[in-house]
């Protein structure tokens, strides 16, 4: 049982992050009547560092320091992430309690022009965060001008709306949370932009040894999902993916099959390494943080090995 009733999220401040947040909270007030959820708002240095790539200036792990330190110094009990922003590997003493259920985990086309990437005429401006997304569009379409683009979602669509850019790539996830649908032009198949690992998923983290955090939010922990981020983390882990790295893994659920996918880029898109691996989807359970049967993990490191074999390695290297 939980040891209070009162329970504290920890939040980055951005509407997404808020939204996110909000519906975690909402959802725990459903499935534990009486409980009482407050969210502690925080800007953390990813927030504040906008003039400059996530790649020069840290990674995403910016995005999470801080709501650790709240959950560290006992001043919030969890934390929601994207997951596709949670570093590959946690800090001692901290761990993912629950993985919250996928939204559409493609990347989307944003424009108010044109309707689609391969619309794009050569030397149009595209807009991305993304070192993963701008390798995966050079490699495709070389004639485009991709420029970096910083910002929450919000920020961004206004930078395209005041001309910036021709168009720009966001995560599908992130416009539907927001109910912002509408803005998405077109939606990126995965076999043409393949996204990051834990796109469109949420992550809860909490203190290590807090069995009751697990217990109450068992109910917000979706399995199949838990299965592909467990998995698509992995293959990150193993190559020591880390945003100076154009890394994208993706897994599904496929006729009773968990299918993944993986790539690695040179950052120009001039070399892309891509593989992909299957294993039967039934055999173990997902906790969200790999308590259970790791075999998620192993198939995570078995893609990892063979997108080594192709060359990975060499691209990897050469980013040392």
């Amino acid at each position: 049982m939980l040891k209070q009733r009162k329970l504290v999220i920890a939040s980055r401040e951005s509407r997404l992050a808020l939204w996110q947040s909000e519906h975690v909270r909402d959802a725990l007030i459903r499935h534990h009547p009486g409980l009482e959820v407050e969210i502690l708002g925080m800007t953390t240095r990813g927030d504040q560092i906008l003039d400059r790539t996530l790649s020069k200036v840290g990674g995403k792990g910016l995005f999470v320091k801080e709501l650790e330190a709240a959950l560290a110094e006992g001043r919030a009990d969890i934390a929601v992430h994207s997951a596709k922003d949670v570093p590959m590997e946690l800090p001692e003493g901290f761990v993912l309690a629950a993985i919250g259920e996928r939204e559409d985990p493609r990347d989307c086309f944003v424009s108010n022009r044109y309707a689609s990437l391969e619309a794009l005429p050569d030397g149009a401006v595209l807009g991305t965060s993304s070192l993963r997304r701008e390798a995966q569009v050079r490699s495709r379409l070389p004639a485009l001008t991709v420029t970096p683009l910083r910002g929450n979602v919000i920020t961004r669509l206004a930078k395209l709306d005041r001309g910036e850019y021709d168009a720009i790539v966001l995560a599908a996830a992130g416009l539907r949370r927001l109910g912002l649908a509408d803005r998405i032009r077109s939606t990126i198949d995965v076999g043409t932009s393949l996204p990051a690992p834990g796109q469109g998923a949420l992550a809860i983290e909490c203190r290590a040894g807090r069995a009751d955090l697990v217990s109450l939010l068992a109910p917000l922990h979706h399995a199949p999902t838990a299965l592909c981020v467990r998995a698509e983390r992995a293959v990150s882990r193993a190559l020591s993916g880390s945003c100076q790295l154009p890394l994208a893994a993706y897994a599904e659920v496929d006729s009773g099959e968990l299918w993944l996918r993986g790539l690695v880029a040179s950052p120009d898109g001039t070399r892309v390494i891509e593989a992909e691996i299957r294993a039967d989807a039934s055999r173990g359970s997902a906790g969200a943080d790999g308590s259970s049967d790791d075999w998620p993990e192993q198939l995570g490191q078995a893609l990892a090995g063979l997108l080594r074999e192709r060359g990975a390695g060499a691209i990897i290297d050469a980013l040392v």
